[in-house]
C-alpha cells in the first residue's frame, strides 16, 4: 500500500490556467503560480489528495521545449514560488508530482546550444539524436537531427548516452532535493528507450520513500511498462476512449470489455494495474463536450472513480466547462480559470457537488482502492459491478438509459446496504437487494453496518449528494428532486444531471463538441536513433469468450459523424497501418481489431513510423 494507491488526482497545466503568455520572452519573472494557493482548499474541498501539474520548467512557448530542467518558467515565477507551492499543498495533505519531459528537449537548451557554435568539436553532439553536419533545416543551422513528432523546435534526446541519462537522473534528485516533489509524470513514455525507463525507477527507488512514475502511454499493452522495473503506472487511453463512446452509442459492452481486458493484465493483483484513469486532459476534448447527452456526465464520473485504477480529474471541468479541439489547437482545452468565478460551486453547481461527493467517497471505501474486481449486470444501457478487498465491500450500478431500471444484486451475508449518493436504504432478501436506477444515473452501495461514520454523516449532511433525477425523452425538461432527510420531496437546485447548456470560460461560449476521434499534442516518433526498442502497438490478445448480446467488436472505433474530415483521416491512418501489416505477413483477426480500436490520430502515425 502506498500513497498513490488511494490518490484521487487533480490535473493541473499551469501555463493554461493562469494565463501566462504563449511565447516566453525570457524578460523577467511574473509570479503567477502564487495564484495557485487558493485552489489548494478547492481541490481538497472535492475530495482530490494529489496535483499533477506541468509543464513546469523554463521553455520557449507551450512548455514541452525545455530549455532548464533546473528553473521554473520565468512565466509562472521562481523556484521560491514553487518550494512554497509544494510545501503549502504538503501541509494540506495533498501529494504533487510534476511533469517530467525527457524524451526531447528545446532548441535553447544549453546542449543544443553548444552544438549550434562549435559544431563538430561541441562535447555535446552525442546528446541528440543522428545529429549530420552534412544536413539543414528549416532554422538554416547547418545540420540536421531526429525531432518529436515532426517538429525541429523539439530536439530528440539520446536516451542511450550515459551522459543524458545520468544529466536527467540528477535532474529528479534536484527535483526532489528542491521542490520535494512526489513524483513524475514522464510525458510521451510510449517512445522513451526501455533501459532509460529502468534507471529511472532505480533513481526513483533510491530519492524517495513511495516516488511515484507514472507515464504517457496511449495503446499496447501496459504490462510493458507497468512492472517492478519501469513504471508505476502509465495512463489509461483505452478506458479514456471507451467511456465516453460508450455512453454516447449506449454500449456499456465496450466499457465493460476494455476494464475485463486491461484488469486481466494485471494477473495475480486484485486491483489490477492501478492505471492513471481520466475522462479529458490537456490533449483530448473536454468530457462535457464530448458526451452528446449531458446528463451522462453523472454515470461517467460515477465509473472514473470506481473501476480500478487511480482517477484523476482536469482542472474546471468539476465545474462542467467546455473545451473542444479547434483547428488542431490544444488552446481551448487549456483556459485561463479565475477561482472566483466558481466559489459556489460545491454548494450550486451539480457537477462540482457530485465530483466533490465521489471524492468522498472514494477516500472512505478502501474497496474502491484495493478490491478486485466482478462484473454483475451488462446490458447495453446497464452495468453492475462488484468491488471487494479484506476490509470491505461494495456494488457499483450505473444506467445510460433515460428510463429508470430495476436489478438485483448480491448481498453477500449482509443484511441491509446504504446507497452511498442516494442516501437510500435497502434491506437484503434472498440473499439479494433489489435496486432501482433513475435514469442516466447510479449509486454506490455499501453494507450499512460497515458503511464508514464520517462519509455517512457526509452524506447525510450534504443535500446535493441526494439530488436524483428521473430523465424524460431526449430534449425534454426533465424533473428535479431533493429526497431529504425526512423522505419528502423538495425543490432541488439544478440537478447534477441538468447540464445541457454551454459553460462560458473567459466570456466566450463554447460550442458542444462533435464526437470525433481524440489525439493529443504532445505524441513523438518510434525512433530513437535507430538503436531504441520500437514501440509497436501490441494489444495483448482479448477475451475469447462469447461477447454478451448486443456487443459489437467495431463499436469501439470513436468516430465522428460520418463523413467528417476527421474521421477520415483516422480511417485513412488506420488503413495504412493495416497495409504495413500486410507487407510484413498474414494479418490475423486480432491484429484487424487492435487497429480498429485505435483511434488515436498520432498513436497511429508512430505505428506507420515503427514499422
Amino acid at each position: 500500500m502506498a500513497w498513490y494507491d488511494e490518490s484521487v488526482f487533480y490535473h493541473i497545466y499551469p501555463l493554461g490556467l493562469l494565463g501566462a503568455p504563449k511565447e516566453n520572452k525570457y524578460d523577467g519573472v511574473t509570479h503567477r503560480l502564487q495564484k495557485l494557493a487558493p485552489w489548494i482548499g478547492h481541490i481538497k474541498e472535492i475530495g482530490c489528495n494529489a496535483i499533477y501539474i506541468g509543464p513546469l520548467f523554463e521553455s520557449e512557448g507551450h512548455g514541452y521545449e525545455t530549455t532548464d530542467y533546473k528553473k521554473l518558467d520565468s512565466r509562472l515565477g521562481d523556484n521560491r514560488d514553487l518550494k512554497d507551492f509544494v510545501k503549502k499543498c504538503h501541509k494540506a495533505g495533498i501529494k504533487v508530482i510534476f511533469d517530467g519531459v525527457f524524451n526531447h528537449t528545446g532548441r535553447n537548451f544549453f546542449a543544443f546550444r553548444d552544438i549550434k557554435e562549435h559544431r563538430e568539436g561541441s562535447r555535446y553532439r552525442d546528446w541528440y539524436c543522428n545529429v549530420n553536419f552534412y544536413g539543414n533545416n528549416e532554422y538554416n543551422d547547418g545540420f540536421s537531427y531526429d525531432n518529436w513528432g515532426g517538429y525541429n523546435l523539439l530536439v530528440k534526446l539520446n536516451q542511450r548516452n550515459p551522459e543524458v541519462r545520468d544529466y536527467i537522473c540528477d535532474v529528479i534528485r534536484f527535483w526532489v532535493k528542491e521542490f520535494d516533489v512526489d513524483g513524475i509524470r514522464l510525458d510521451a513514455a510510449d517512445v522513451l528507450d526501455f533501459d532509460f525507463m529502468k534507471a529511472l525507477r532505480a533513481t526513483a527507488n533510491e530519492v524517495k520513500p513511495e516516488f511515484w512514475l507514472m507515464g504517457e502511454v496511449i495503446h499496447g499493452d501496459y504490462t510493458r511498462w507497468v512492472n517492478e522495473g519501469t513504471l508505476h503506472s502509465v495512463t489509461n487511453y483505452n478506458l479514456h476512449k471507451a467511456l465516453y463512446s460508450g455512453h454516447n452509442d449506449h454500449n456499456y459492452f465496450e466499457i465493460a470489455h476494455t476494464v475485463k481486458r486491461l484488469y486481466d493484465m494485471g494477473g495475480s493483483r486484485p486491483d489490477g494495474l492501478k492505471l492513471y484513469n481520466f475522462v479529458d486532459n490537456h490533449d483530448v476534448e473536454r468530457i462535457y463536450t464530448r458526451l452528446t447527452n449531458k446528463a451522462h456526465m453523472t454515470p461517467v464520473h460515477i465509473l472514473l472513480y470506481t473501476l480500478p485504477g487511480v482517477p484523476s480529474i482536469y482542472y474546471g471541468s468539476e465545474f462542467g466547462i467546455e473545451g473542444r479541439k479547434e483547428n488542431f489547437s490544444d488552446a481551448t482545452l487549456r483556459p485561463a480559470l479565475n477561482l472566483d468565478d466558481y466559489k459556489d460551486a460545491v454548494t450550486s453547481n451539480p457537477i462540482t457537488a457530485l465530483i466533490a461527493r465521489l471524492g468522498q467517497i472514494r477516500q472512505h471505501t478502501p474497496a474502491l482502492s484495493y478490491g478486485g474486481y466482478r462484473e454483475l449486470v451488462l446490458t447495453n444501457r446497464q452495468y453492475a459491478f462488484l468491488r471487494k478487498s479484506s476490509d470491505g465491500y461494495c456494488l457499483v450500478a450505473v444506467n445510460n438509459d433515460d428510463n429508470n431500471y430495476s436489478m438485483s444484486l448480491p448481498a453477500e451475508g449482509h443484511t441491509s446496504f446504504t446507497g452511498l449518493i442516494s442516501g437510500e436504504k435497502i434491506s437484503a432478501q434472498n440473499g439479494q437487494i433489489s435496486v432501482t436506477l433513475k435514469g442516466n444515473s447510479g449509486d454506490i452501495f455499501v453494507p450499512s453496518d460497515s458503511c464508514d461514520r464520517e462519509l455517512s454523516k457526509a452524506s447525510k449532511n450534504s443535500k446535493h449528494s441526494k439530488i436524483q433525477k428521473t430523465s424524460e425523452t431526449e430534449g425534454s425538461k426533465s424533473e428535479k428532486e431533493v429526497i431529504n432527510d425526512t423522505g419528502t420531496n423538495s425543490a432541488a437546485p439544478d440537478s447534477w444531471l441538468e447540464v445541457s447548456e454551454p459553460v462560458k470560460v473567459k466570456n466566450t461560449d463554447l460550442s458542444f463538441a462533435e464526437i470525433g476521434s481524440t489525439g493529443r499534442a504532445n505524441t513523438g516518433t518510434a525512433d530513437s536513433c535507430g538503436t531504441q526498442e520500437q514501440v509497436k502497438a501490441q494489444t495483448p490478445a482479448q477475451n475469447q469468450t462469447s461477447a454478451a448480446p448486443g456487443y459489437n467488436a467495431n463499436a469501439n472505433t470513436g468516430s465522428s459523424p460520418a463523413g467528417s474530415y476527421e474521421d477520415g483521416i483516422i480511417k485513412g491512418l488506420q488503413e495504412a497501418v493495416l497495409a504495413r501489416m500486410e507487407k510484413n505477413g498474414p494479418v490475423t483477426d486480432q491484429m484487424r481489431r487492435d487497429v480498429e480500436e485505435n483511434v488515436y490520430h498520432d498513436s497511429l502515425i508512430n505505428w506507420i513510423k515503427s514499422f
